[in-house]
Order: C-alpha cells, then structure tokens, then sequence
C-alpha cells in the first residue's frame, strides 16, 4: 500500500500549499478508493463489511463527482426526502471522516480557528469549516441540518451562509414528544421537501417517500437480527465498519440497496463461528484512527463490538400512511434528542436485547452531551450489572487524544472482565 501512502502524502502537501487547487486530487483519491474496495477488498474482514465499506466509498466518491446531486446535511438530517427528490445527503461530519484519511483534519482544523472559529467548537465542524473556508472543498448547492444532539449544527450552516452563501433550511426539533410538537416537526419537512423541488425541481413524491419508509422499517428489523447474531458469531470487522454502518444508517436508510446489503450479511454471518469472547456495546463516536482501539476492535477474536447506539439512535415502526408525522417522531424520538437520561434508558434497551458484556463510552473531546451524560449511562448499567468504561478523545483531530492514556485504560477495563469470566468458570467448576 506504499503507493496510497505516497499520494497521501503528496496530497496533503499540495493541500497546505494551495488548497484551492486541491480538490480535483483529493476527489481522485476517493475515486481510487472507490475502485480498491470493490476490486480489492480486505481479506481479513468479513465479506459483509467488505462490501458495505465498497458501498459507502462508492457513495461519497459518486455523489462529489456530481455537484447537483447532493445536498450537505448534519448526520441526523432526513436523507429519505432528499433521496425522494433524487438527491443524495453528505453528512459533514462524514466528510470531515474522509479528509482525515489524507491526514488533512489538522490543517483544516487550524485554518478554522485562525479564522475566528472558537477552538471549543467540535472538531468534525472546525474541519468541515477549515475545508469550506481555505477552498480546498467546493460549496454544495444547498444543505440542511437540524438542531437534534449538537448545538454546532445551526452555528456551523449559518457561517457557511454567511461566509460562503451557502442557503440552508433548518429544523428546528422539539424536546416534547406531543402531538403538537409533532405536527410542528412535520409542517418544516413538508416545507422542506418543497424548497428542494423549487431548488432542484422534481420534487418529493409521497408515495415514493411511502415506500422508502416500508423499506426504512424492514431495514431496521434486519440490522436488529444482524446485531443479534453477530452477539453470537464472529464477525471480523473494523473500527470503522462501525463507522461505515452508521453511515449506511443515516445516509442511505430507506434504499433499497442498504437493505439488500443487510439481508446479505445477515446470512454471510451465519458462515462465521460461534463467539466465545467478551461482547462490547459500543456508545458515542468511533475514533478509526486509535492505535490502541484498532489492536483490540481490529479483527480479534477475544473482543467484538457487536453494535453501536449512534448505528441505531432510533427505534421507532414508522407509520408509513403519514409519512411526515412518521419522520418527525422519527427525529424527535432519537436518542440524542432531549435529556440525556432518555439516551441512557434506550441504551438501557439495547443492552436487554444483545446482552452485552460491557458497554464502552467515548466522551468527544468538544461534545458537551457526552462528557456531562456520561455518568447517568453508567449508572443506568450499573443497574443492570454491566460494566462500563468511559474513554475520552478526539473522534478526528489525533492531537486532543493520548493513545497511552487509553491503552492503559482500556488494558485494564479488558483484564478485569477477563478475570470476572475466570472467576464465574471457577465458581461453577467448585
């Protein structure tokens, strides 16, 4: 892989010199990428994550060449309008995840504070803005966020309008899960569906965004069934598998394809063998890049994230007669929405259903949610008799996270649920 790494490299440093004539390379690169995950795939993972990290490649890749075929969102934007309307949605944070892998996120992270960008403000936005502002990355048509989970969302599209002129539409989620609330939800992606069919012509049909809500659902019962049977198998996959699911969750949720992609994996995993190690409920980001994390998460047998709460932030049978309403309690029932006690009792649910041996917290450096949340989800497993580590990172830029600190962390959480099992066999052997 010598040669990825030179134009890495190479890339990276035609960006510090001259951004705004870096874009044709950067996008390149994804292309390439595009063409080595469906030709050659890594062996050591699991045919499943193989072509579901192809499948998000292609995405990205595919949608960037096109500039009208996308709009920018925030992850919890409602890709299902925007696919109804024939468009994609790129996620910024998920951006943000590409352009690190040309190792970019600092030079754009401190191209944004330079400008005036608060260095409190997360570091997926500061490298988002960092890319936008130097000219490194074209400006989208048109975007959309909503104010769900991350209070960066309507500050970071508003510098974007202000800067850049970039027009967005914002959604402004309610706290209340109440009729009203509801229906005030709905009324703003109705709204929304029809600024993109003035934008973009066309228009969302509501029987197409019917179907795309039947496909929504049985795709959801699927990943269910796949998160318990990969609590049974091992499944070898990657930090950023779990990356690349949640993706396929919040960008391509309501497809076709990505429910064709889980059935398959849901019958790819019954091939793999029985798993004897410690279970892992994953909560909050995924730092990819960890050193420490991909030695224990990468492949190994002894340790499996069997699922992620940021892979299913929503729960919710969607009632696919109003689609509007549906989608609106969709949003104003995730997870990230409201008090953080809320997250933790769905967590709580997640944990009943897979059985998980421990549950792992990332605290995002820069994410307020998840640092001050982070005790009542481990107090609600605390209840439940689960153990729970909480880490604290950087989910992109490497300089806010101590690889040593966490090794040793981690090490230490993993022997002691290692000497729990030995002390339980040695207790049914007396």
């Amino acid at each position: 892989m010598w040669i990825a790494d030179k134009y890495i490299d190479y890339v990276k440093n035609q960006t510090a010199e001259n951004p705004s004539q870096s874009w044709g390379k950067i996008l390149l690169g994804f292309q390439a990428n595009k063409l080595r995950t469906k030709l050659l795939p890594k062996k050591e993972i699991a045919k499943g994550y193989q072509r579901l990290e192809a499948m998000m490649m292609s995405f990205v890749a595919d949608s960037l060449s096109k500039p009208d075929s996308y709009v920018w969102g925030n992850i919890f934007a409602p890709c299902e309008i925007a696919g109804c309307a024939g468009l994609n949605t790129l996620s910024i944070e998920c951006l943000a995840c590409y352009l690190s892998g040309y190792h970019l996120e600092d030079y754009f992270i401190d191209y944004a504070q330079n400008t005036g960008i608060a260095p409190t403000l997360c570091s997926y936005h500061k490298t988002f803005v960092g890319a936008i502002d130097s000219g490194a990355v074209p400006v989208p048509k048109y975007a959309v966020t909503t104010s769900l989970s991350c209070d960066g969302n309507l500050n970071t599209f508003r510098y974007l309008e202000k800067r850049k002129g970039v027009p967005f539409t914002f959604l402004d989620v309610p706290y209340e899960d109440d009729e009203d609330s509801v229906n005030y939800l709905a009324d703003q992606l109705c709204s929304f569906a029809l600024e993109l069919a003035g934008r973009f012509g066309g228009g969302c049909d509501e029987e197409k965004l019917r179907e795309s809500l039947e496909i929504e659902n049985e795709t959801r019962r699927e990943l269910l069934r796949f998160f318990r049977l990969q609590s049974e198998h091992y499944y070898p996959g990657e930090l950023i598998s779990h990356l690349y699911m949640m993706m396929g969750m919040h960008l391509l949720i309501g497809t076709r394809e990505f429910l064709d992609l889980i059935r398959f994996m849901n019958r790819d995993i019954l091939s793999y063998p029985k798993f004897g190690g410690k279970k892992i409920l994953w909560s909050h980001l995924l730092p990819f890049y960890q050193e420490s994390l991909r030695e224990y998460f990468n492949g190994n047998e002894r340790y499996q994230i069997i699922a992620s709460d940021t892979i299913l932030d929503s729960m919710e049978e969607l009632d696919t007669s109003q689609p509007y309403q549906a989608l609106a309690k969709k949003i104003i029932r995730n997870l990230y929405n409201g008090s953080y006690s809320r997250k933790a009792q769905m967590v709580g649910r997640l944990a009943d259903m897979l059985h998980p041996d421990a549950v792992i917290q990332f605290c995002h450096w820069g994410c307020k949610q998840s640092s001050g949340g982070s005790i009542l989800l481990k107090e609600e497993m605390q209840k439940k008799g689960i153990p729970m580590l909480i880490l604290d990172g950087d989910g992109i830029d490497k300089r806010n996270s101590h690889d040593g600190q966490i090794k040793t962390r981690l090490e230490a959480f993993l022997e002691m649920l290692d000497a729990e099992n030995g002390e339980e066999k040695e207790q049914k052997i007396c």
